[in-house]
């Protein structure tokens, strides 16, 4: 662990709740757009609104922590990492605990209300949403992250840094930035109409997507470069960059296909991809373009740019470079599992009928 001061050692487990506090501000001060959500079936029939401006508060923050307006350096975020984690930690906990003890309690078991929350939604100020904002502090953290220990091994490095750890942040911020670009399309996903917001969702937001997610540039911002061969750059590079981009591809395309459907059930997406469905009068189901080809092609294109992420690195034998391709990896393969449970018990015979028009779950031709 990094040796820090007493005074940097509080300032170090402090970082989280002043990070979180900016990024409120921000978040309720820039204009947003204001839009209508996705209505869930068990509510009242009115949509939630919600708040959009994650782009631009995203681009405040980095803006704020470039010039060291926080009086911390570039670095801070990698040279304090334990302790922003620790501090985040004990931010979730006060945050579960004031979130889900405000909401009424059910039948559920006193953990499970705990770890999954009692409610669907928290919503403050009429437009402030609890799971959206979360989110925009999660990635905007990311991002953070990021960039810090770039710049964290650039001050070590100079001109002998690792090209690939630069092109691997800048990785984590165009997925970000992609992220909130397209902000308005989480608005129709899982997390958003489904999950209830408690610890599990809180600390995954605060701690595990901004801290754990970029655990190889945690693992490897102090390290010199790789050996490698100039004359390889253009293959390594360029390589981790096409299966990167292959991934975002893959995944944006899916999500948002399965957006313009629901909005625009009739819309052809890109203008040519006709929407092909199965229904039975009351539910429907897409499989047609991506969700033709296999149920969960989303979590695939997330797997392939996990991959390239690790292949911009360079630290080949460095089993922390993996670890973030291994656990999505296993993350999805569980996930995809779990969800066939959920939409098997959702629709039924439909469900079935699915299986057998896309009859890959994640890579289509092979499983």
């Amino acid at each position: 662990m990094t040796d820090l001061t007493t005074t940097q050692t509080v300032a170090a487990f402090l970082t989280p709740t002043a990070v979180f506090l900016l990024f409120l501000v921000l978040h309720a001060v820039i204009p947003a757009r204001h839009v209508d959500g996705y209505t869930h079936p068990s509510a009242s029939g009115i949509p939630n609104r919600y708040r959009l401006n994650g782009l631009a508060v995203f681009v405040a923050a980095l803006v704020i922590w470039w010039l060291e307006l926080t009086f911390a350096p570039l670095g801070w975020l990698w040279v304090a990492k334990w302790h922003v984690i620790a501090g985040g930690v004990v931010l979730s906990v006060v945050l579960t605990a004031w979130i889900v003890l405000r909401a009424p309690a059910d039948e559920r078991g006193a953990v499970t209300q705990w770890m999954e929350g009692r409610s669907r939604t928290a919503q403050f100020r009429g437009d402030i949403d609890g799971k959206m904002f979360l989110y925009i502090f999660g990635g905007g953290l990311l991002g953070l992250n990021a960039v810090s220990s770039a710049a964290y091994h650039f001050g070590e490095y100079g001109d002998a840094a690792n090209l690939g750890l630069f092109l691997h942040s800048a990785m984590w911020v165009w997925f970000v930035v992609d992220y909130f670009v397209f902000e308005r399309v989480q608005l129709y996903t899982f997390d958003i109409i489904e999950e209830r917001l408690g610890f599990k969702l809180i600390v995954g937001c605060i701690v595990v997507y901004p801290c754990v997610y970029p655990i190889a540039l945690w693992a490897t911002a102090h390290l010199p470069a790789p050996d490698i061969d100039p004359s390889w750059n253009p293959l390594w590079l360029g390589g981790a960059t096409a299966v990167f981009l292959a991934g975002w591809v893959i995944t944006r395309g899916a999500n948002q296909q399965k957006y313009v459907f629901k909005r625009f059930p009739e819309r052809a997406f890109l203008g040519f991809i006709r929407p092909a469905t199965l229904t039975d009068g009351d539910r429907t189901i897409l499989c047609s373009g991506f969700w033709g080809r296999a149920r969960h092609m989303n979590y695939t294109g997330e797997v392939l740019e996990a991959l390239g992420m690790a292949l911009a690195l360079g630290h080949f034998t460095n089993i922390w470079t993996w670890a973030y391709f291994v656990y999505l990896t296993l993350f999805f393969v569980v996930r995809e599992r779990i969800d066939e449970g959920r939409c098997a018990g959702k629709y039924g015979e439909l469900w079935t009928q699915y299986r057998g028009k896309a009859r890959y779950r994640l890579l289509p031709g092979v499983y």
